[in-house]
């Protein structure tokens, strides 16, 4: 039986690797971790017997005074869910901690010999070249969780890097596909939210809806998959049936079609090698309908260029991206700035930052806190 770690279990994808783990035998979770969410949390590690938890959030943490539960084994603090990962006992570890905060906890894993199932695409926009190296020297994998990556991972099995021409990540284009930047102007963090596909967390939607998801994304396949940025591609597909494609040297696309349902490539990172049944879904093809698609407009949805930009230049401004959009998106959500000030905040971060290459864990943090420090200046001068 596979012994796994989940960080971010009150999360979406959290809450959805429970349910792939409830519904089988082969898989023990020995160890839960979450931000704020400790009721949640608690119900979870009661009922599955978890004797070791972590929580980020210190305020919410006394609820977990050592009286009111005895039998459990508490971390508390920002480096908590990486406490976890270094003391408690693993054969996976799922990563599904949302942010720049999840960082610590991969290198965690990676340091310690453990496989990470990888749903924090932070970890490797922020800290790519260096978490890469990690996993290299320690032998062991990293996992993708996210569809689109996932899909890949599958559809490169068996493939010689000869034999492939190009990647191709496909987009729902969120909730705002088709409209132009003046109509963009006012929308508020509830209509951003509204993602016509997927049920993710306030970060990944707004993300989503600025394409910064995508390009987060193509900044994660180009380290997971060692292809240059100039052979990864973007496709808008709001039928959200193909998750990604293949491109090969003689003309065929290969391509993984499903129904938009997490728990596939949840199960299949946690199960891999093996693949197990899963109760979901299957895609009617007849029904299925039309599949469409179409190019990304990335003059309205400026952050999927942003990020490219930032790929090619490297680790030092992939970096600050992740760390102005955090920013700035927390800014959109608390109604700070217009949901168009999000790039635009963004773009001036990246102009401020010198390209380098990141070698280590303090040289990402210092980075990252540098960028947030400017990010949040300029949010406060309120132009946005």
């Amino acid at each position: 039986m596979k012994r796994v770690l989940i960080l971010g279990s009150t999360g979406s994808i959290g809450v959805q690797a429970l349910e792939v783990v409830a519904a089988g035998t082969d898989l023990t979770v020995v160890g839960l971790s979450c931000g704020t969410r400790v009721g949640e949390l608690v119900a979870q590690a009661t009922s599955l017997g978890v004797h070791d938890v972590a929580v980020a959030d210190e305020a919410a943490a006394r609820g977990l005074q050592p009286a009111l539960y005895p039998e459990m084994c508490v971390r508390t603090g920002p480096g908590a869910a990486a406490q976890l990962v270094r003391e408690v006992e693993a054969d996976l570890v799922l990563n599904a901690i949302v942010g720049f905060a999840g960082l610590e906890a991969t290198v965690a894993a990676l340091e310690t010999g453990r496989p990470v199932a990888l749903a924090n695409k932070e970890s490797l926009v922020s800290g790519g070249s260096f978490v890469m190296s990690l996993a290299e020297r320690a032998g062991v994998a990293i996992l993708p969780v996210d569809s689109e990556h996932s899909a890949l991972f599958q559809l490169l099995s068996g493939e010689a890097d000869s034999a492939v021409e190009r990647l191709v990540l496909t987009a729902s284009g969120g909730p705002f596909r088709g409209r132009d930047a003046a109509s963009l102007a006012g929308v508020r963090p509830e209509d951003a939210l509204a993602h016509p596909t997927w049920d993710m967390g306030a970060k990944i939607s707004i993300d989503s809806a600025t394409l910064m998801n995508k390009g987060l994304e193509v900044i994660e396949a180009h380290h997971l998959f060692r292809v240059p940025y100039g052979d990864i591609e973007v496709v808008v597909h709001p039928q959200s049936l193909v998750h990604a494609m293949v491109r090969l040297v003689d003309g065929a696309v290969l391509a993984h079609v499903g129904e938009p349902d997490m728990r596939v490539p949840i199960a299949y990172a946690l199960r891999y090698p093996d693949r197990g049944w899963l109760k979901t879904s299957r895609l009617d093809l007849v029904g299925a309908g039309s599949l469409t698609f179409e190019a990304p407009d990335t003059e309205t949805f400026r952050c999927l260029d942003l990020a490219r930009q930032a790929g090619e230049a490297g680790d030092a401004h992939t970096c600050a991206l992740n760390a102005a959009n955090e920013v700035a998106v927390q800014a959109f959500l608390a109604t700070r700035i217009g949901f168009m000030g999000i790039p635009e905040v963004v773009a001036r971060v990246l102009e401020q930052v010198e390209a380098g290459v990141l070698t280590d864990y303090d040289e990402v943090v210092a980075i990252d806190d540098r960028a947030r420090t400017w990010a949040q200046t300029l949010v406060e001068a309120g132009r946005w």
